[in-house]
């Protein structure tokens, strides 16, 4: 579960600067500096490739946390650092095509988001090192020979969901919504987490009495369909399976739920900023921002053998209370207690 905080400053929004912010960001910026006048003195310009699933106006958040995580680096583009970014549109068949322009750049380094995209990498990269983000399953995939030594040109930052967390999701969406006694699974059965993701949440949905109804999506027009017989049958929420397809299509699957007034439980904090109802899983901008250090070790001499596949650390609850009101949903005060960010 989330760990209990305030959302006093999450209600207010209300920018706060204190002596202890001024002084931190003081020591920041002085420990930025040396690593800046290095690269400047070297006369070194990094080269990155960055490849990511969906499409830079639906995912800006993690190149953008990425370029965060370098900069608390001292790196900064145009001087001694460029990124060139490549996104497949949620068309994982494009990853091949992507990565070979990239390959052609000569990059020092390419950076990899999503299980589909790793894997491509595995099989078009051989000399070039990878990090990889948003890989649920690196040893299953036969990504990395093991976490601790990952071995070859590839290491990263693992989503690896933990077991059970599908069946926290549904209990906290059992919290919100005690209705619930059947359940709409949208899920990508292209996707290579898809059918264990699947099989997790049969047994999460057996667990509390809820029958599960999985619904599978390969093309985002079938999404239109879905929510049609969703609601045809009177199926009372929802849960959806990230992957590039979903993820890129949040703003229409939120849409599409709120529409036919359908509660629903997503993987990505970015789903419920989309107007989905709650999410609860992994922050996923949190794991780009990490790859940043993983790039400067590698750009330092370090080799993706001997940098371990780190797991998640920052597990998010976040609820829209908006979405709420308008399903007429009441939340639970110990709830939105516990909750990393509310939506008002």
């Amino acid at each position: 579960m989330a760990p209990t905080v305030s959302v006093v400053a999450d209600y207010l929004h209300v920018p706060l600067l204190t002596r202890r912010t001024f002084i931190g960001a003081l020591a920041g910026a002085t420990l930025a500096a040396p690593y800046a006048a290095l690269a400047q003195t070297t006369g070194k310009v990094w080269k990155v490739g960055f490849l990511e699933a969906g499409a830079p106006t639906a995912n800006p958040q993690f190149i953008e946390a990425f370029r965060r995580g370098l900069g608390a680096l001292g790196y900064v583009e145009g001087q001694n650092i460029v990124i060139v970014d490549r996104w497949a549109d949620g068309q994982i068949d494009r990853f091949p095509a992507l990565l070979s322009e990239l390959v052609q750049l000569k990059p020092d380094v390419i950076v990899v988001g999503s299980t589909a995209g790793a894997l491509a990498a595995k099989a078009a990269v051989s000399t070039i090192p990878v990090v990889f983000i948003g890989v649920q399953d690196p040893l299953g995939s036969d990504l990395v020979l093991s976490l601790a030594r990952p071995d070859g040109n590839m290491t990263g930052f693992s989503l690896a969901e933990e077991d059970g967390l599908l069946g926290k999701r549904l209990e906290v969406f059992r919290e919100m919504v005690p209705a619930i006694n059947r359940l709409a699974l949208i899920w990508n059965s292209a996707s290579p987490t898809g059918a264990p993701r699947l099989k997790e949440a049969r047994s999460a949905a057996a667990k509390f009495g809820v029958t599960l109804e999985p619904f599978e999506v390969r093309d985002a027009k079938e999404l239109d369909g879905i929510f049609a017989t969703i609601a045809k049958e009177r199926i009372g929420a929802l849960m959806v399976i990230a992957d590039p397809l979903t993820v890129r299509n949040r703003q229409r699957i939120v849409t599409l739920a709120a529409s036919k007034r359908i509660p629903g439980m997503y993987s990505f904090l970015e789903f419920a900023q989309a107007g989905g109802l709650v999410a609860y899983g992994p922050s996923v901008p949190e794991l780009f921002r990490r790859a940043a250090t993983y790039v400067d070790k590698i750009f330092k001499g370090a080799k993706p053998a001997d940098l371990p596949v780190e797991q998640p650390t920052k597990f998010e609850l976040v609820i829209n209370l908006k979405t709420a009101r308008a399903l007429g949903l009441t939340i639970p005060k110990d709830l939105l207690l516990r909750a990393d960010e509310v939506i008002q």
